[in-house]
């Protein structure tokens, strides 16, 4: 069994589940941590490290955005947004101009996580339905570079 395979099948219990490296698809050919399915990112809660780049991977045929909400990331982090924006007014703005910061299918987005905190993120074209997710940096030096993966019931 497949980590991915093993992590969707914990989903239907509730589990937490620590994985050290990338969660990739079986049928995928490359390595991220958060799929992009229809509307949702997947998994929507992601616990890493500092100094962890997490990759994201349009693993659906819509396109999507990963744009930090920038007001609930911390204060000493860079802002961050797929098209490079370095607000979150601006990635709006540029994604109603012209779908400015777009994934397309099998494309990905990484970004290294260096400042301890919550970084809520959303789809901007999914939003209203939802398509949000978090990455938790947590303090703890010792685990650098292992991801966990948090999925609610």
């Amino acid at each position: 069994m497949d980590r991915r395979t093993f992590l969707q099948s914990a989903a239907g219990i509730g589990a937490t589940v620590t994985v050290a490296g990338c969660i990739g698809g079986s049928a995928d050919d490359g390595n991220y941590d958060i799929g992009m399915s229809t509307v949702a990112f997947t998994p929507a809660n992601l616990e890493v490290q500092p100094g962890t780049t997490v990759v994201w991977k349009n693993t659906s045929k819509q396109g999507h955005t990963v744009t930090a909400y920038e007001d609930e990331i911390p204060s000493e982090a860079d802002y961050w947004a797929t098209g490079g924006y370095d607000s979150e007014s601006k990635a709006r703005e540029a994604w109603r101009g012209s779908a400015g910061g777009r994934l397309g299918q099998g494309e990905t987005y990484e970004r290294e996580f260096t400042v301890p905190g919550t970084h809520a993120y959303v789809c901007i074209p999914h939003e209203q339905s939802g398509m949000a997710g978090v990455v938790t940096v947590t303090g703890d030096a010792d685990s650098a570079g292992t991801v966990t993966t948090t999925t609610e019931m």
